[in-house]
């Protein structure tokens, strides 16, 4: 599986680095499935407007695209959605709310073909909101959740250069036991490769809190540690 987990910057020409990376790690053409999910709760206007923006993204790098309009429990569990997904070897989760993000594909047939994408070797890009439920936890309005932890004991902090210091400070005394917490920058993603070698691209950098020893072996220059 290649992991991407993205900061902020859906499909904005300053992330095209990351974008044009993940799609060369692809042993066959890209086929590309942008899921605006995460938004739906704001209705089918923003749906269609984060669609159309992936699928001019995608499409102008060279990648055929398309997106399925998986939006709530019923089309997350429609079989031809959940084929349609499984048929790509991309998948990326735009940003918008983690809590119905993850609500709509706990336990779906969308959520076990985006698995299947990963588990057969592609991609599966998670910004913002979709960066949030790929850990083990995180954190929303409503408090902790459990995530869909392709990242064991971690909780993924988006737009982390945005939060300001003394609510790092504040956020830090309240990490919960044996959670590591990965702070990425906006612009930035946290990029593992087949091989499980992770790099650092975009802008910014990434942070990491962590209760005791390094889980995540991770070397790249601009990362930064926080102690």
């Amino acid at each position: 599986m290649i992991l991407a987990l993205l900061g902020s910057g859906e499909y904005l020409p300053q992330m095209e680095i990351v974008d044009r990376y993940l799609l060369a790690q692809l042993a066959a053409p890209a086929r590309v499935v942008c899921l605006a999910t995460a938004a739906a709760h704001k209705g089918p206007q923003r749906v269609a407007y984060w669609s159309e923006r992936g699928e001019e993204y995608f499409t102008r790098l060279g990648a055929e695209v398309s997106s399925p309009p998986v939006v709530d429990r019923a089309s997350a569990n429609d079989p031809q959605l959940a084929a349609q997904i499984e048929a790509a070897n991309f998948v990326y989760l735009s940003g918008g709310r983690p809590d119905y993000l993850h609500r709509t594909l706990k336990g779906s047939l969308a959520r076990q073909a985006i698995l299947r994408v990963g588990e057969a070797g592609g991609v599966i890009a998670g910004c913002s909101a979709g960066a949030m439920i790929l850990g083990d936890k995180f954190v929303s309005y409503t408090g902790w959740h459990s995530g869909f932890n392709l990242l064991p004991g971690v909780t993924v902090v988006p737009h982390f250069d945005r939060v300001p210091p003394t609510v790092r400070s504040a956020g830090r005394r309240l990490i919960p036991n044996r959670v590591t917490i990965i702070g990425i920058d906006s612009l930035t993603a946290l990029v593992r490769n087949g091989s499980g070698e992770w790099s650092v691209l975009g802008e910014g950098s990434v942070t990491i809190w962590k209760e005791k020893a390094q889980k995540l072996k991770i070397e790249e220059q601009r990362l930064v540690f926080e102690r």
